[in-house]
């Protein structure tokens, strides 16, 4: 018994320390060379500056373009790496910069969201609500706003989520405001005498395109989509629900995910929704920090090759439970831990490849 705990503890360790020893590599310029040559350069710059060492492996090309991970055999050397100011690939490559960075650094940093202002359009003037978000959110990059109302948003997936969680604020003022307004102009419609037919319909009607229905009731949690799928395959998120006695309505929106948590029981504490929430957010802000997810691109590839690479997948998903695999029509994703999604790539390439040949 004991030293089958001493090996889970050393085998622990060490893939701690190879993603401690593993850097992530920016800025490459991708498409003007053969990939193995610019592997080949990638690994000749890190073991000849001065901050260099032995280069343990190369792994290039991955999911984002112009991105490679390189790791070393020991730790002080990433470490050594990540402090040297600049960074410029040989002069075959006409001196490009590099930027490099930690393998554990946060990676779901920046989305792309497509908001549809049209609902408001009957209550406020969008060029109007647009220059406030935009003063709100400064962080944010906003396109210019469509005759459809649409506006495109890029941005990180904080700063995203507070985008969201104000516009829902802002409809379901709205919605009380237009609420009120019906009420009272019924409560006068009963004092007053019945008008003929034509006044009636001239009267002001309730608009039917308002804004959205938003709960009175209930908590809002928005969260990033790829988290979102990776937090609700586990235990914790089915548990919470029940031990609580809360009920979750999901609505997935492209990249964000809303999440309505409302009591299942007449009798619940109304805090639990509160309490809910606060468990959700804690949970997924720290998934947000410790997940990376890569993509297999299957577009272009044979069916040789996309059945190989599937395959591989779905041989791996039973020896790594950590990583949550998605398969659509023209990719793959893989999200797990950084450490986990390198070491899976690294060998479902290796299975790909063999399987080709």
């Amino acid at each position: 018994m004991f030293s089958m705990q001493k090996k889970r503890a050393s085998v622990l360790s060490v893939k701690e320390s190879k993603a401690e020893r593993t850097v992530v590599v920016a800025g490459l310029p991708a498409g003007r060379f053969d990939d193995l040559l610019l592997t080949a350069l990638v690994k000749i710059h890190f073991q000849d500056i001065n901050e260099g060492g032995v280069v343990e492996d190369v792994l290039y090309p991955t999911r984002t373009k112009g991105v490679a991970y390189v790791t070393f055999k020991e730790k002080k050397v990433a470490e050594n790496v990540i402090r040297k100011e600049k960074h410029c690939l040989a002069e075959k490559a006409g001196h490009i910069q590099l930027i490099v960075s930690h393998l554990s650094e946060k990676v779901f940093s920046s989305v792309n969201a497509v908001l549809d202002l049209s609902i408001f359009q009957s209550q406020v003037f969008l060029e109007c609500l647009v220059r406030d978000l935009k003063r709100k959110h400064p962080t944010l990059c906003f396109s210019s706003l469509e005759d459809n109302g649409r506006i495109s948003v890029q941005g990180s997936f904080l700063a995203m989520k507070k985008l969201k969680e104000s516009l829902l604020l802002k409809a379901g003022s709205l919605l009380e405001k237009n609420r009120g307004f019906i009420s009272e102009r019924e409560k006068r419609n009963k004092q007053s005498p019945r008008r003929s037919p034509q006044k009636s319909a001239n009267s002001l009607e309730t608009p039917r395109r308002s804004v959205p229905e938003t709960p009175r009731r209930g908590e809002i949690v928005v969260l990033d989509t790829d988290v979102f799928h990776y937090l609700k395959r586990g235990n914790f998120y089915k548990s919470t629900l029940k031990k609580y006695h809360v009920l979750c309505q999901e609505r997935v929106d492209g990249e964000i995910t809303t999440i309505c948590i409302r009591n299942a029981l007449a009798g619940s504490q109304p805090n639990h929704e509160k309490l809910v929430k606060e468990f959700i957010e804690k949970y997924s802000h720290a998934l947000h920090f410790e997940l990376r997810k890569e993509t297999f691109v299957l577009e272009g590839m044979e069916n040789r090759e996309k059945v190989s690479i599937k395959g591989a997948c779905k041989q791996l998903s039973s020896k790594y439970l950590d990583v949550l695999i998605k398969f659509y029509e023209t990719h793959i994703d893989i999200i797990g831990p950084s450490s986990v999604i390198y070491a899976f790539k690294k060998e479902a390439m290796k299975l790909t490849r063999h399987r080709v040949r």
